[in-house]
């Protein structure tokens, strides 16, 4: 069976965020095992923003199995729709390891998170919030998941 773990940076989302990826992540079943995983953001202040990128990288390191096929959610990414990622997941998934689909914090990531990276994705040329885009992240994973399994999710307009 296929996994995909979500790393995300930051700790304590409001309810609604936790009522939505929650709701995500029963919708996959025992189709694909899917687990989303905090880690704590670093302190920041004033010129520590180096330091602090440094750690968030530290973390996220530790909590990647060494076998994933890591993919950082970035705005320099891949930006595709709805088809073109779901042949992406495809490839991804196919890669043997379980798949990570890693969320930054504030600041995005340090140079060892994105030396470590095998892609990059994009959701939007937008800004959103950290907690807002694990549920866009789940939702969108949930889209390309039903077009390769030919589930009734997803539906051209």
């Amino acid at each position: 069976m296929s996994q995909v773990l979500i790393l995300a940076v930051g700790q304590r989302p409001p309810g609604w965020v936790s009522t939505a990826c929650s709701d995500y992540l029963g919708r996959f079943g025992r189709r694909l095992k899917v687990e989303l995983k905090e880690v704590a953001p670093a302190r920041r202040g004033g010129a520590q923003r180096t330091a602090a990128l440094a750690q968030e990288d530290a973390r996220l390191m530790a909590a990647l199995p060494g076998s994933a096929f890591p993919v950082l959610l970035d705005p320099r990414g891949q930006m595709f729709d709805s088809e073109r990622l779901a042949q992406a997941l495809s490839g991804w998934l196919a890669q043997g390891g379980p798949l990570a689909l890693v969320i930054g914090g504030a600041d995005g990531f340090g140079p060892a998170m994105r030396e470590r990276a095998r892609a990059s994705w994009s959701l939007s040329s937008l800004t959103f919030p950290h907690m807002l885009a694990r549920v866009v992240v789940l939702e969108q994973l949930y889209r390309a998941f039903s077009l390769l399994h030919n589930l009734p999710y997803h539906r051209e307009h």
